[in-house]
């Protein structure tokens, strides 16, 4: 059966190229058959091969489909890996990635470009695949790139807004700067180690390699680059708020099931290389915390429903990266493989609501929805309770026991972790309270249809039932060392923490106890407002010191500095050639004066010398 594990990419780049060459003659039924159809095939392989792997022996598995290059010595195969870490994404990526794309068949379905957006995602979804399935670094950075190329197309897929091609070019050059720090990390390793085989790079690099030497240090700082860009944490994240340009399903596919974990996926699958630079796993720690909260506190201002969720992808992916900088490699996965599903619920549950709602993105334009859209209402709150990480959802069990283990290596970074709790739950139930609580708004036209139904009602039961679903990754990961201490009052606190933002939430927006106009009222509360819901100013930050300075000195060379010397060197050569040319004027005499001349000149030269 693991001989098919090729063909899990394979379906949906299929899909891609029967959308792409015949999409315009086909009809719109077919073209959903074609796109949705791919990648539940994908789907039901990778559950078929994910579960013989793990009813057997766990034990890791190479299916090499051939050579892809070779130049001299280097060879570099098509080779995919599994393992139980490529497992659990191939189930995140194919399982969650299906019911997005059958969502997407009806939400999608009166857009001309039909075709075109299955192509695109049928690309993204093929591309994510060879990443998280890649057993050499060169054909991981395939998949790295693909996943970019698919992020420009379906983010600008609405390109007749030149906002929507702004935002596509600028998630596709803030992920530039990364990727190319994680080129520069493969060129490394390959330079010291002489191989791209993941695996045998990190057990050359253990055993070549002293913990915290120069060279595991600057690898690690690059491939942290790199991961950096993908999964829009600081200073590299402002691309994706921005990214909400794109149609509502390739936000929550970006944003939950694929390109935003694969920095995520990067760390974990090279955690024995960041194992041996301890200063770089410590900074994945505190850039994970700094960007949480930053988020969190970004996504209390924000006003339009899908920008609220961009930003909490931000806060949580910093978990992830909270999670792996204090070592628990597998709550990371595990975190990953929950946020999928609630973060996938909560996108499309604000779809229905756009899409019902005459495409408003405003919350504050919205109100009283539980009872004209009561699935989207439950979606909605399903969805806040796991992001809130609230008891009996799949995120309490990842959050908690990420939280939980962090106190045991940092108190400082437990804080911030338990403090992002506490802002998680206000602008979590905040979006719940304003948008389905409060006075009955205009109609509203409630017609999802089932392929927009039964996505929703699937991801509510895996959302409250995920936590069960975890991986085993004991085989991969090495296990974390326990301290003998007394967690029982920070267990309370870490489990109280979701609550208190709850309580604020409900003090604020939903009893009306506390007037959030008279908060926002004073003058300091104000400007912290503004400056959070200007992303703590990190866009004005970049134009300051990036794009103005970039463009004044392109203004500079409008004349085109480089293109002068060469012109200057053209123009000196045409009067040279003229200068030479008024010599040929078929006088004699004008000739033996010249010979006579040079005689002299060349006697004088010898004799000189």
């Amino acid at each position: 059966m693991v001989e098919l594990l090729g063909w899990v990419p394979l379906f949906p780049f299929l899909g891609f190229l029967i959308l792409a060459l015949a999409g315009a003659r086909l009809s719109k039924p077919q073209i959903a058959w074609v796109g949705v159809g791919s990648v539940a095939v994908s789907a039901l392989l990778a559950a078929w091969l994910g579960a013989e792997f793990l009813n057997g022996t766990l034990q890791p598995y190479s299916r090499v489909l051939g050579t892809w290059m070779a130049v001299g010595d280097l060879s570099v195969p098509f080779g995919f890996y599994l393992d139980a870490l490529s497992v659990t994404m191939l189930f995140v990526v194919t399982g969650v990635g299906f019911l997005i794309h059958l969502y997407a068949a009806g939400f999608m379905e009166d857009d001309p470009g039909y075709a075109r957006f299955f192509a695109y995602m049928n690309l993204f979804v093929s591309a994510m695949l060879v990443l998280v399935l890649a057993d050499n670094l060169v054909l991981l950075y395939l998949g790295w790139e693909g996943v970019g190329l698919g992020s420009y197309l379906l983010i600008g897929f609405w390109y007749e807004d030149p906002n929507n091609g702004y935002a596509a070019r600028k998630a596709f050059v803030m992920t530039r700067i990364g990727d190319m720090a994680l080129l520069l990390g493969m060129i490394l390793l390959f330079m010291h180690l002489h191989t791209f085989d993941i695996q045998t790079l990190m057990l050359r690099a253990t055993s070549q390699w002293a913990s915290g030497a120069a060279l595991p240090v600057a690898a690690a700082a690059l491939l942290l680059g790199g991961a950096l860009g993908k999964s829009a944490q600081l200073p590299l994240h402002t691309w994706l708020p921005d990214a909400m340009a794109g149609p509502t399903p390739v936000s929550a596919l970006i944003h939950a099931a694929t390109m935003v974990t694969a920095g995520v996926y990067l760390i974990a699958r090279t955690h024995a290389l960041f194992a041996m630079a301890p200063s770089i796993q410590f900074a994945v720690a505190v850039i994970g915390a700094l960007t949480l909260l930053m988020a969190g506190c970004s996504a209390l201002a924000q006003t339009d429903i899908k920008r609220i969720l961009a930003y909490s992808t931000i806060s949580q992916i910093g978990y992830m990266f909270f999670a792996l900088g204090i070592g628990a490699w597998s709550s990371a996965i595990f975190h990953l493989l929950t946020h999928a599903f609630f973060k996938a619920l909560l996108f499309l549950a604000a779809g229905a609501v756009i899409f019902c709602f005459y495409h408003e993105h405003n919350i504050f334009k919205m109100g009283g929805l539980r009872r004209a859209m009561p699935l989207a209402f439950v979606s909605f709150l399903i969805g806040s309770a796991a992001l809130s990480g609230l008891p009996f959802t799949s995120g309490y069990y990842s959050k908690h026991e990420i939280l939980a283990i962090a106190y045991d290596v940092s108190p400082g970074l437990w804080m911030a972790g338990c403090l992002g709790a506490i802002i998680t739950g206000i602008y979590s139930f905040r979006l719940v309270f304003v948008v389905f609580f409060g006075d009955q708004p205009q109609a509203v036209e409630n017609h999802l249809g089932w392929r927009m139904s039964v996505p929703l009602v699937l991801l509510c039961l895996l959302t409250v039932l995920g936590g069960m679903l975890r991986v085993p990754l004991d085989s991969v990961f090495p296990a974390l060392l326990s301290h003998e201490q007394d967690f029982s009052l920070v267990s309370v606190f870490t489990l109280t923490a979701p609550f208190i933002g709850l309580l604020i939430a409900i003090l604020f927006y939903l009893r009306g106890g506390y007037s959030v106009r008279r908060f926002i009222g004073l003058g300091w509360i104000n400007q912290i407002r503004i400056f959070c819901f200007n992303g703590w100013g990190m866009d004005a930050l970049y134009d300051r010191v990036v794009v103005r300075p970039f463009k004044a000195i392109a203004w500079l060379n409008k004349d085109d500095v480089v293109d002068g010397i060469y012109a200057a060197i053209a123009s000196l050569s045409q009067k040279g050639h003229s200068m030479i040319s008024a010599t040929q004027n078929g006088c004699v005499r004008w000739y033996a004066t010249s010979m006579a001349l040079g005689t002299v000149i060349i006697i004088a030269i010898g004799w000189l010398s």
